[in-house]
């Protein structure tokens, strides 16, 4: 985990910058189009293919990216899903 959050920085002068974008739920929910329920139940331990995200404390955060590789493996007609 520390390594991958490592590569999802950039150090430039002793300063860390993110290159990848940190969702809400509530904007995961805007960026699928689909209910704010919907995300949090992809959440839940229980789920059977859960959405990847960050839990700090009892906020939810989602690296954009994720998301976008997570949507992509249930994209219809190219060829497996993963």
């Amino acid at each position: 985990m520390r390594r991958e959050l490592i590569e999802k920085c950039l150090l430039f002068g002793g300063q860390v910058q993110i290159k990848d974008e940190l969702l809400t739920a509530e904007e995961v929910a805007q960026f699928f189009k689909v209910p704010l329920s919907w995300v949090y139940e992809r959440c839940r331990e229980r789920s059977a293919d859960p959405l990847p995200h960050v839990k700090l404390g009892k906020y939810l955060r989602f690296y954009k990216s994720e998301l976008v590789h997570y949507m992509e493996r249930f994209r219809r007609g190219s060829g497996s899903r993963t």
